[in-house]
């Protein structure tokens, strides 16, 4: 069931929180869905400093390379996406768009070179993905 959550803090702002959706294991050999920790490129909870960029719009699963990326719940396709579009970038510049559970949220950087390998959740709204882990 989705409700609306209203938050203030100077300015009203509209939520939508599926309270009754959380993800399940995201990854195979990661059961628990462990988050990132800070490594070298940073960490991989929301909001986290990203300079010169502002701030992490996701949040970062570990996943091993060659490990399987699962399905969190039942979920439908909503196609591909290029998250650089930059020739450089090609091996990570993939993710998919996926709906369920009244969510819409994206999945992309399944293995990023130099940085603790991961899945990265994003909202579509860039809301925080934390509260459905």
């Amino acid at each position: 069931m989705c409700v609306c959550v209203q938050r203030s803090a100077c300015t009203v702002t509209l939520l939508w929180v599926c309270e009754s959706v959380k993800f399940g294991q995201l990854c195979s050999g990661n059961p628990n869905n462990s988050q990132r920790t800070r490594d070298r490129h940073g960490a991989g909870n929301y909001g986290a400093s990203r300079v010169p960029h502002g701030t992490h719009q996701g949040l970062d699963i570990r996943c091993s390379d060659g490990a399987e990326v699962l399905a969190p719940f039942d979920v439908t396709l909503h196609g591909k996406l290029i998250v650089y579009n930059n020739p450089d970038k090609a091996a990570i510049d993939e993710g998919i768009n996926l709906r369920g559970g009244g969510l819409c949220f994206k999945l992309f950087y399944s293995v990023y070179p130099g940085i603790t390998s991961h899945v990265h959740v994003q909202m579509c709204d860039r809301s925080d993905p934390t509260p459905y882990f």
